[in-house]
């Protein structure tokens, strides 16, 4: 029997992959290996000298820090929105649907310029923590604040389809068989998110390691204290030190793919983990 040719509304595997690696040479290795070629023109002292100074490892602290932080808190109060915009209905629900994608959209100076006037000491928000000795604006927690407001939607729209397909019946069985709230939450629930929990948390991650726009204008941006990496590379390239401002990108960039992938494999290992308990 002729075997049937299976048909599909794409090219080719050959045509299809061709262009797949041809677009990501142009887009994303180009510029990547340019960056590593001038870094490599610094020479080992020059380089070390340049990634290692005390300003520039204060912000790689802040940076993945606050970045680490930040995507850890979006993933309780993410997964906590996505819970309520699943599982409820409640007036104005559409609304703060939409809402929760207003980061998206927003022009993170925008977010910025926001953040910093509602948070500073004569603003509504600033004046209330002022009475706690509670300073944001200008300091490090208004990093983390500006990184939490850009990396929620992630978290949020990673988790909510993953909830929405979880059937109602499996946690009525679990309650059938005696299961407390909680026990249904961590043993039954909590395995079929978390791969879906892991995702947002790297998104969220990946995204607030390289934001600009909306932190400068929180940050204070006081070296030592509140500078970010992304901010000290711009700099460093103002001051037309184009060699170190690649040295410091290129830390970045192996430090962020080491963690992403360490977030992949873990996604992965915890995927493989919940479909043979399955």
């Amino acid at each position: 029997m002729a075997s049937l040719k299976r048909f599909s509304p794409l090219p080719g595997f050959g045509l299809a992959m061709g262009y797949t690696l041809l677009y990501l040479t142009l887009i994303v290795l180009i510029p990547l290996t340019a960056v590593g070629a001038k870094t490599l023109s610094l020479g080992w002292e020059a380089f070390w000298s340049a990634v290692s100074s005390p300003r520039v490892v204060a912000s790689y602290q802040l940076s993945f820090g606050a970045s680490l932080l930040a995507a850890g808190i979006n993933v309780v109060f993410g997964l906590i929105f996505a819970w309520v915009l699943v599982r409820y209905r409640f007036p104005g629900k559409s609304l703060v649907d939409a809402l929760v994608d207003l980061p998206f959209a927003l022009p993170t100076a925008v977010a910025g310029i926001a953040l910093a006037t509602i948070c500073a000491e004569n603003g509504p928000v600033g004046e209330l923590l002022k009475t706690f000795a509670i300073e944001v604006a200008y300091t490090p927690y208004g990093v983390l604040l500006a990184l939490v407001f850009i990396g929620l939607p992630f978290v949020v729209r990673t988790v909510q389809p993953v909830l929405a397909d979880l059937e109602r019946e499996v946690e009525e069985a679990a309650a059938g068989l005696g299961a407390a709230r909680w026990q249904t939450f961590l043993k039954v629930i909590l395995p079929h998110i978390t791969p879906a929990l892991l995702t947002g948390f790297a998104m969220a991650f990946a995204r607030a390691v390289g934001e600009y726009g909306s932190v400068i204008f929180i940050a204070g941006n006081v070296p030592m204290v509140s500078e970010i990496t992304p901010l000290l590379i711009i700099t460093k390239l103002e001051q037309y030190d184009y060699a170190g401002a690649t040295a410091v990108a290129s830390v970045m960039l192996v430090i962020s793919f080491l963690l992403l992938l360490i977030i992949n494999a873990l996604q992965g290992w915890m995927q493989q983990r919940y479909t043979a308990e399955a």
